[in-house]
């Protein structure tokens, strides 16, 4: 018998549920991540991308179904809980606090924060000092590698559309993800700036990083994702190469607005 050496996914969602009323939203969902991926999750118009990633990163629970993160059950879990076992998702509309600099809202986003209670704050011990100062040199070089450090003392209300997508990015790489997971990342962006975002995550994926994006843009998945996944109707559609689920009929028939036959 022949063993599949194919590594375990790093991500697996399961017959996942989830309704809004009388909306179907999941409808059994099944898909698995392999890590050291850039995946699409992609589908026409209320397909059910933004509800399984809704799930999938605890900001809303599943009716039914199972989340499993390297190989952990992590079904119904917080997002804080989710963010700290290593899955982090960004937001299409960046999440930044407007009036404070990329600096600071970097900051914000770093895992083990050294707190600002009234004692250490006085007494500020030298774990403190050095973790603030760990931060700080983190933020620096996430920004460094977004090409940001130009804005790095600027508000985020000051910059323009494409920098609030790379500072998105940067707040979800200080959270330091082993499965990162973007939503929309070139929505309303430039095509030069686009195609420097795919090249930031083509480096993220080269190093180690699993990567799974929902977007629309289909050039931007065609030049980048390997798999890509096709959800139709709240259900697992086909998954393959850009050009495999390209080709498919029924992924033809789904974007063309006509019912999908399993």
């Amino acid at each position: 018998m022949t063993r599949d050496s194919s590594p375990a996914p790093i991500l697996e969602v399961r017959a996942l549920t989830r309704r809004f009323g009388g909306v179907v939203a999941l409808d059994g969902l099944d898909l698995a991540v392999r890590p050291g991926t850039v995946t699409a999750l992609i589908g026409p118009n209320g397909a059910g991308k933004s509800t399984a990633f809704q799930c999938v990163s605890g900001v809303i629970p599943p009716d039914g179904g199972q989340v499993l993160f390297q190989g952990r059950d992590i079904t119904g879990w917080r997002p804080d809980r989710i963010t700290g076992a290593g899955l982090v998702r960004s937001f299409q509309i960046a999440r930044g606090i407007p009036r404070l600099t990329v600096l600071e809202n970097l900051l914000l986003y770093g895992p083990a924060q050294p707190g600002e209670g009234v004692i250490s704050a006085i007494l500020r011990p030298a774990a403190m000092r050095a973790r603030e100062e760990a931060l700080r040199e983190r933020a620096k070089a996430v920004a460094a590698r977004l090409n940001l450090t130009r804005v790095l003392d600027n508000q985020a209300a000051a910059l323009s559309g494409g920098q609030k997508k790379l500072m998105e990015i940067g707040r979800a790489l200080m959270a330091e993800p082993k499965l990162l997971l973007l939503d929309e990342p070139v929505a309303g962006v430039n095509p030069s700036l686009s195609a420097e975002i795919a090249t930031h995550i083509g480096s993220l994926r080269d190093e180690g990083m699993t990567v799974l994006i929902v977007e629309h843009h289909m050039d931007f998945v065609a030049s980048l994702c390997d798999p890509v996944i096709v959800m139709a109707e709240g259900r697992f559609l086909v998954q393959g190469s850009f050009a495999h689920v390209a080709a498919d009929a029924r992924v033809q028939e789904a974007y063309m607005g006509r019912r999908v036959h399993a």
